[in-house]
């Protein structure tokens, strides 16, 4: 081989152009994993480099366009002048001494290595080479932008449409992602996940997955004497308690217990309350006005509608405005905060436990949800919302007390059954 000066020119030129190549891969990698809020974050704090990153992403299509392209310039030429040469010096083995040598070169030197540096630290290094690589995206723009015409119009002829304006992830999706593989390597706890992920999934459920069914909402007859009202009212946990007239599903108000007192302590005012004012007093004075919401209701919307009225308590009708049940904003912050408990709550109010042979007896009205989000199960909630429905809907008929069936990788066993309400079952893994 003649080291002549040819042979200098050359071998710089190959460095150069390696250098050039691993630029462009480790700005690739670099701007494209960089975390977008992190870039603005770091934007909102006057870091230039992280605007200029940011505006470059907006456009990813043009971005990863010339990059690409630059690449692909640089690593053909140097491999052409590698092969130029290699045959010079060794004649026709000197193309596959060329194909060798710019592979491991390409490959360590302006591939693995600037990917694994701009991979480590990719907000960082995304700022730094925003500058140039935006002075590249504009000289490639005419270039870049023909190559995307020609692109689509391929895609087209076989029934492909792009569209450049959306993400392939949604924002939502990335999140809960990220949050979950951040469980599953232990740096995020099961309680952050579930708060954040119960967050997210709000604008995704509706109030009837939530609700308390009609058949557990406590009522009070208007009719009644006020002074057994009172009684009721005081022996009931709840505080809002709705009014019906002749029949449960005639809603005529929602009577507070603070309300009703307020009303007591008026009479008092001489000291004594006349039974004639008993007699005459008409409990719909002091109860609010029903609240109806229809079922399909999202719940990000409801809570919203909730904090807009300064109301927390709504009744659930379906399409035909019958009484489904009811909801209240408490339930609808257990879906992010998990089980909210007072002091009328007792042991009995649980509704999962655990026995001795590690099975858990669950009440058959709790949703799958929160009985994945207790026991971090993932039983499906598609075609059910509770672990009764889930039990019907799987065995295609309404199980008998005793009766086992095993699906999804659980044993069900019905354990205890009130006419067609499967009360409690039992569940282990299989």
């Amino acid at each position: 081989m003649i080291l002549d000066a040819a042979f200098w020119i050359t071998t710089g030129a190959i460095l150069v152009l390696l250098v050039l190549s691993g630029f462009f891969s480790g700005s690739e990698t670099a701007l494209t994993a960089a975390s977008r809020g992190k870039l603005r974050s770091s934007a909102g704090r006057g870091n230039k480099g992280a605007q200029r990153a940011l505006a470059l992403t907006d456009d990813s299509e043009r971005l990863i366009g010339s990059v690409l392209l630059g690449n692909n310039l640089v690593n053909i030429l140097a491999t052409s002048l590698a092969t130029a040469m290699f045959t010079r010096a060794f004649g026709e083995s000197g193309v596959a001494m060329a194909t060798l040598v710019m592979t491991l070169l390409v490959l360590i030197f302006a591939e693995v290595l600037p990917k694994t540096y701009a991979i480590t630290n990719p907000e960082l290094a995304a700022s730094r080479v925003a500058r140039p690589i935006g002075v590249i995206v504009m000289l490639f723009a005419p270039v870049v932008s023909a190559v995307r015409v020609l692109v689509r119009g391929v895609l087209s002829l076989f029934g492909v449409q792009t569209d450049p304006d959306s993400n392939i992830l949604a924002v939502r999706e990335e999140i809960a992602g990220a949050i979950q593989l951040g469980h599953s390597e232990g740096v995020v706890e099961k309680e952050d996940r579930d708060r954040i992920l119960g967050a997210l999934d709000l604008s995704a459920r509706t109030v009837e997955e939530i609700m308390l069914h009609r058949s557990g909402i406590a009522m009070i007859d208007a009719a009644l004497p006020v002074t057994e009202i009172l009684r009721l009212s005081l022996e009931s946990p709840h505080t809002r308690l709705p009014l019906y007239r002749d029949e449960p599903e005639n809603i005529v108000g929602i009577l507070h217990a603070k309300d009703l007192l307020r009303a007591m302590h008026k009479m008092l005012g001489n000291g004594r309350i006349e039974p004639t004012e008993l007699a005459g007093f008409d409990i719909l004075t002091v109860a609010m006005p029903a609240y109806f919401i229809p079922e399909t209701t999202p719940l990000d919307d409801q809570m919203r509608q909730f904090l807009r009225r300064s109301s927390h308590f709504a009744l659930v009708v379906d399409e035909y405005g019958t009484l489904q049940g009811l909801i209240t904003l408490e339930d609808i912050l257990e879906e992010i905060v998990g089980e909210i408990t007072d002091e009328f709550d007792t042991v009995e109010d649980q509704t999962v436990t655990r026995s001795e042979d590690g099975s858990f007896v669950v009440d058959g009205s709790m949703t799958i949800r929160d009985l994945n989000r207790a026991t971090d199960w993932t039983l499906p909630d598609e075609e059910a919302n509770t672990i009764a429905g889930l039990v019907i809907h799987e065995a295609q008929m309404i199980p008998m007390q005793g009766q086992v069936f095993s699906f999804h990788g659980f044993r069900f066993e019905v354990v205890e059954k009130e006419d067609n309400r499967l009360v409690s079952l039992g569940i282990r893994p299989l």
